[in-house]
């Protein structure tokens, strides 16, 4: 959460099941993985950056009962890791981060517009070697994939619509100001990044360019950084790109689908929807009304992305959408569930909620403090078969450990702010009130 460096884990009544209070601040989502463990992206040591959005720098891990299993810090004066991470099948994890260029490199690359710094995306895949200790094995920069038709002399001067596979570095602007009025060289701020095991692609979004981008995940890292390799044959370009074809000069303000989007993410397979993407369109901070949207990609009979000549990609419009009176301009997402319905946070006020496809919310959580949530996901329990976690009799926050945290949650419960989890109904005559906090701070203070 936000504001708020906790984790949390509840059911469909709201109960809370589990929570990890976290050392640092939270760069956006959690990711509670098969073996009841909780990767997290936080904020590092330290931040010299004047960036905006989620800063991250730091990698934690911890097991079902808060003890941490890894903690390693990735960041230096020329990246710093920001938003959100991907836990692979493998134990790795993909990381976005800022990189520094300077202005004389922007303007050397055939950038135009610019005064100071620009940061350009990179995607590392890191391997934990070690209980504070991590290794990049894989590595992907989106300065090695531009195109511009300003400077003849430059490496990457072609003309931009005979080039959808590549980012034209005249695009946008630089991300306005940072903290203290700072100029920051924010340029494409991707904000998720996902990955589909089964066909070894990453999808990233960049909220400034209203945009998100498929690239070849089985190259090596010298392919990636060329226009040749892996499956798709085309290294480290895009395969796919959806969301604002005037980006690559096929299409026009018109043309344009997407605004500030956040969390795409691909259905998983045997879900309806399989293969197809999903995403929470925000609308920007002048909209009134954010959307989900599902778009079906356009594969040939070998799977391979299509595009037409002198057209954009498809497809001109998402085959579902939802909007139902909500809105955030900031962080949120959507994932479809195994039932067909999707799991929505709007994440500006900690609004959660899940909906069927005709519209029909049938389940919804606010945050009592209403502290923004940068996305939720919904397993299920228990995890690998294992018969589920154990509790014990007071301890609200399953942390092993009775003290004052569990009181205040007792309390809460009791005024109506949390719902009951079961370790809260501490005297187990089927109600939480005082009468449960009585008890335990009586317990607590004699034993």
């Amino acid at each position: 959460m936000g504001n708020n460096p906790v984790t949390y884990l509840i059911n469909n009544n709201n109960a809370m099941i589990r929570s990890w209070p976290m050392p640092a601040a939270i760069s956006s989502i959690s990711y509670l993985l098969p073996d009841s463990s909780l990767l997290v992206p936080l904020r590092g040591p330290t931040n010299s950056w004047n960036a905006q959005g989620p800063m991250g720098g730091r990698l934690m891990r911890f097991d079902w009962n808060g003890n941490t299993l890894w903690d390693y810090s990735y960041l230096t004066m020329d990246y710093i890791p920001h938003h959100d991470i991907e836990p692979l099948p493998n134990g790795n994890v993909l990381v976005i981060c800022h990189e520094r260029k300077t202005q004389e490199e922007a303007i050397a690359a055939g950038r135009t517009n610019i005064d100071g710094e620009m940061w350009p995306d990179k995607i590392v895949e890191i391997h934990p070697t070690g209980p504070t200790s991590g290794q990049v094995v894989w590595e992907w920069h989106m300065w090695d994939h531009l195109v511009q038709h300003q400077n003849s002399s430059a490496d990457n001067y072609g003309i931009i619509a005979d080039h959808p596979q590549l980012l034209d570095i005249n695009l946008g602007n630089l991300g306005g100001t940072g903290p203290g009025g700072n100029a920051s060289g924010d340029w494409n701020h991707v904000n998720c990044v996902s990955y589909n095991p089964d066909r070894d692609e990453i999808v990233i979004s960049s909220r400034h360019m209203n945009e998100f981008y498929v690239i070849d995940h089985s190259t090596t890292t010298e392919e990636a950084a060329g226009h040749a390799g892996g499956n798709s044959g085309k290294g480290g370009d895009f395969l796919y790109r959806w969301g604002n074809p005037q980006n690559y000069d096929r299409g026009n303000s018109q043309s344009q689908q997407l605004t500030a989007q956040h969390g795409v993410n691909w259905i998983n397979p045997g879900f309806p929807g399989a293969g197809n993407f999903i995403l929470f369109n925000n609308g920007g901070n002048n909209s009134n009304t954010s959307y989900v949207y599902e778009i079906v990609p356009p594969l040939d009979e070998d799977s391979n992305y299509v595009i037409n000549d002198n057209q954009p990609f498809g497809p001109s419009s998402p085959i579902w959408s939802y909007s139902g009176g909500f809105h955030s301009p900031m962080q949120s997402g959507a994932f479809r569930l195994p039932n067909g319905n999707t799991i929505v946070t709007s994440a500006q006020f900690g609004y959660v909620f899940e909906v069927e496809m005709n519209g029909t919310v049938v389940w919804e959580y606010n945050h009592p403090e209403g502290n923004m949530i940068a996305r939720a996901q919904k397993f299920a329990m228990p995890f690998n078969g294992d018969p589920g976690p154990s509790f014990m009799l007071g301890d609200t926050n399953y942390d092993g450990v009775l003290n004052i945290y569990d009181i205040t949650f007792m309390v809460d419960v009791s005024l109506g702010v949390y719902n009951a989890n079961p370790p809260s109904d501490y005297n187990q005559d089927g109600t939480v009130n005082f009468g449960d906090v009585s008890s335990l701070v009586n317990f607590i203070m004699f034993n």
